[in-house]
């Protein structure tokens, strides 16, 4: 009896040691396992660096909490294991998920969040402006009403679901946002992509896919001191400033911008080629003047020496507005801006036509008698095509810069043909099967609304390609040419590098409201449709500029099983006696064996 007690001692002391050891040994070293059939928790090296460099505390305010449908909860579960997974590689990393109008929010917590919010938009410079910005948010009544307003003014938009119950079915607005908080920097995180046509169950397994991009992007921009500078090229009649304003305030969060006049060519070429040579990438959106020979070889070179482009063009000359007259007519006609040779050399070339398909986003017109009880109707414009990746018509629709992205509105897009000179070109975006190039000059009118088209009207056409990414040792224009202006620097060849034509100026357009404030870049305001224009450009600055791998994240592959609710519906009784009734009768039983054995082993 003794040597048992002694030998039951020994085992639970060996027991105890093996434990203790294995716990001191815990805290020097950390693995986890990722048992899922994606490796989803599995994070990249580039979001393990982002996290394991967090030296201070950093905090994410999920809005996703309550009760959701079935997808929702999906969203929200992956949202809190993938930041679970975050602060177990860093506990600087504090998270939590509320509802900011919720009654159960401390008014405390609600000041905090209205002041994260005012830092999204704003920088405060000094001690002082921050006791001022608190003392004034510290002084509101109405706090829901002043997140509400928060929210809309900084585009976090809610979403409204429909919650089923037995059929039955309820709307609930719903916040798929995030804020990310780091010292004086504060970031939006959107967890959630708007998708047109796609249904809530596409949307949340496209929007989990994107999620570690989604949130290792909110870490970047807010504990990344900027280092790259980009210039947008001015002087040649491009796009005002208000009309890109979403774009260029995104574009602000991650890196320097600044307007560069192209113009000043004119008065000192080598100085303003000097000081284009200081940016890493140049913006050139819409422009619609010609451009001088001299302000050519300044972008030339800027190319060759290594500076990356992102090129937003029109070779037609056309847009929406000057439709909108008392004839509903317009003239489209090509545009000359004198780079055609340029492009040519760097192997493409814009075509001076019009993309008609019948893929294409819907536009707003007014029907039935005109004043107070003006009707509007949607038709299909097939002038404003609706592209979209797709691998099974596009090879190249799997690279980082367009995987798991939604559609992108065109207008008046112009066919790109490429060019075989040795630089590789991949073929990011291109039209439907049911597309094809319209030759200019030409009328359009929106009468155009109304005609009947059949399959065979695209027969040998389709799939134009209207964006491109080249990469690749650019050879310069001049070569073997007399120079425009003396430039002591002048190369023939550069090193690797990369640029992207967009063959739509109007892509990086935003809409304004009734105020003339810009709306967010892809929203149509007359539609109330949402585009992924914003997405598709930031994909390409960040893909044009990205030293950091960043945009590598963005080709994870994540399935997720989801419920049948119509099976789920049908078998509600089986599925509530499975879930709940039966773990009870087995309980049950168990009880009954359990004490009959009992009793009859100590009755005999």
């Amino acid at each position: 009896m003794e040597t048992g007690k002694k030998k039951s001692l020994r085992q639970l002391a060996v027991t105890v040691i093996v434990l203790l050891v294995l716990n001191f040994a815990g805290s020097f070293i950390f693995k986890r396992f990722d048992l899922t059939h994606d490796n989803r928790y599995t994070l990249s090296e580039t979001t393990l660096s982002l996290v394991e460099g967090i030296d201070e505390p950093l905090y994410i305010d999920v809005f996703l909490e309550g009760e959701f449908p079935g997808e929702f909860k999906k969203l929200q579960d992956e949202t809190r294991q993938l930041l679970e997974e975050f602060h177990a590689y860093n506990s600087n990393i504090k998270f939590r998920f509320f509802n900011p109008l919720g009654d159960s929010v401390a008014d405390e917590e609600k000041f905090l969040l209205i002041y994260n919010l005012f830092k999204l938009d704003n920088t405060i410079r000094s001690e002082e402006e921050e006791r001022e910005v608190k003392k004034s948010i510290y002084g509101i009544t109405d706090l829901d009403k002043a997140i509400f307003e928060s929210f809309k003014g900084n585009g976090l938009m809610p979403i409204s679901v429909t919650m089923d119950y037995r059929g039955k079915q309820t709307q609930e607005m719903v916040y798929p946002w995030a804020i990310a908080t780091y010292g004086d920097k504060s970031t939006k995180i959107p967890l959630l992509k708007n998708q047109i046509g796609a249904s809530t169950a596409e949307k949340v397994e496209s929007s989990v896919q994107h999620l570690e991009y989604a949130l290792a992007d909110g870490l970047n921009k807010i504990t990344k001191e900027k280092e790259k500078k980009i210039a947008v090229i001015k002087g040649n009649g491009e796009m005002h400033d208000l009309l890109m304003a979403d774009f260029l305030k995104q574009v602000r969060e991650s890196y320097f911008i600044a307007a560069f006049p192209l113009d000043s060519v004119a008065a000192n070429p080598q100085k303003t080629l000097a000081q284009l040579k200081e940016f890493d990438l140049a913006i050139i959106a819409k422009p619609t003047q010609r451009f001088s020979e001299e302000e050519k070889e300044v972008l030339d070179q800027f190319i060759v020496n290594g500076g990356k482009t992102l090129w937003m063009v029109d070779a037609v000359q056309i847009d929406m507005d000057s439709l909108y007259n008392e004839t509903g007519t317009t003239l489209a006609y090509p545009r000359d801006l004198n780079l055609a040779d340029m492009f040519f050399k760097y192997g493409f070339r814009l075509q001076p036509d019009i993309i008609k398909d019948e893929v294409s986003t819907p536009i707003k017109l007014a029907v039935g008698a005109q004043g107070s009880g003006t009707q509007y109707q949607e038709y299909p414009w097939r002038f404003s095509p609706f592209v979209y990746p797709d691998t099974t018509y596009n090879k190249d629709a799997g690279h980082p810069i367009v995987k798991n992205m939604g559609g992108v509105k065109f207008e008046f897009t112009n066919p790109i043909d490429t060019l075989k000179n040795g630089i590789k070109k991949t073929v990011l975006l291109n039209t439907s099967q049911y597309s094809k190039p319209i030759g200019t000059p030409v009328e359009v009118n929106l009468d155009m609304v109304a005609e009947e088209t059949k399959p065979q009207d695209y027969e040998n056409h389709g799939f134009i390609p209207v964006s491109v990414l080249l990469e690749g040792k650019f050879q310069s224009m001049y070569e073997n040419r007399i120079l425009p202006f003396k430039d002591n620097t002048y190369k023939t060849t550069g090193a690797d590098n990369k640029m992207i034509i967009i063959s739509d100026g109007d892509i990086v357009k935003n809409q304004l409201d009734q105020n003339y404030q810009p709306l967010e870049l892809g929203y149509d305001k007359w539609t109330k449709n949402m585009y992924d224009n914003k997405e598709f450009l930031m994909n390409c600055v960040n893909y044009l500029l990205d030293d950091n791998g960043l945009i590598n994240i963005r080709g994870k592959e994540v399935s997720l099983p989801m419920l049948d609710k119509e099976r789920v519906y049908t078998g509600y009784t089986m599925a509530q006696f499975i879930t709940v009734g039966l773990p009870i009768v087995i309980l049950i039983v168990f009880g009954v064996v359990f004490t009959y054995l009992r009793r009859r082993k100590y009755t005999a």
